[in-house]
């Protein structure tokens, strides 16, 4: 009868250590989903070093679609949205004046259709110091509002001199897993004098 009770008294602590069991297993499964899922963010960096002299120092940062639209825009340089005003001298947008300034992203975001205050939102001023610049998307467009899911395209474009002009640009999904972009760069017009503008240029999923 000793035994008995000594059998059943085991058998109840083996049934009760499998929910245990289980609830590991179904722990691990969920930890093995959440490091499989889908980026939440992109995070855009570069090195700065500003440059002297005029027609320079003028940057773009921005999202696009598959159709070459603007989705969002995260950064653009004051001067080349809002100008430099002297005295007794019309405002005069910063684009307009030089056409060279960041052009792809003027025509791409229709900068001419924007009012200032459209502008302003995702203007700021030019780095008076060399160093690192961060930029990050979370996936919704100029109003804050989530994305559809889809292929989508991150660019960065620096006037380095007047009309010497480098874009990098790559392509992703936001189906994507977390990771480096591959980013490609074209240049209007080479210049070694300023080519280090705007370097280590890099585009990192979340």
């Amino acid at each position: 009868m000793r035994q008995k009770k000594l059998f059943i008294a085991l058998l109840a602590t083996m049934l009760l250590s499998v929910p245990v069991i289980v609830l590991g297993i179904k722990a691990s499964g969920e930890q093995e989903q959440v490091q499989s899922a889908s980026a939440k963010s992109l995070e855009i960096s570069f090195n700065y070093q500003r440059q002297a002299g005029p027609g320079s120092n003028q940057y773009a940062v921005w999202i696009g679609n598959e159709k070459g639209e603007v989705v969002k825009t995260l950064f653009v340089t004051s001067y080349t949205t809002k100008g430099r005003t002297r005295p007794g001298e019309e405002p005069v947008r910063g684009y307009v004046k030089r056409p060279a300034c960041v052009p792809t992203w003027v025509k791409a975001s229709k900068a001419q259709e924007q009012t200032d205050q459209q502008l302003d939102a995702f203007t700021g001023a030019t780095p008076q110091t060399d160093g690192t610049q961060t930029f990050t998307w979370d996936f919704t467009d100029q109003q804050g509002k989530a994305v559809p899911k889809g292929t989508y395209t991150v660019n960065i474009e620096a006037t380095l001199i007047f009309d010497s002009d480098i874009i990098y640009s790559g392509t992703f999904s936001t189906k994507d897993k977390a990771g480096a972009i591959a980013l490609t760069s074209t240049i209007t017009k080479e210049d070694e004098s300023h080519k280090n503008m705007v370097t280590n240029v890099k585009a990192v999923l979340k």
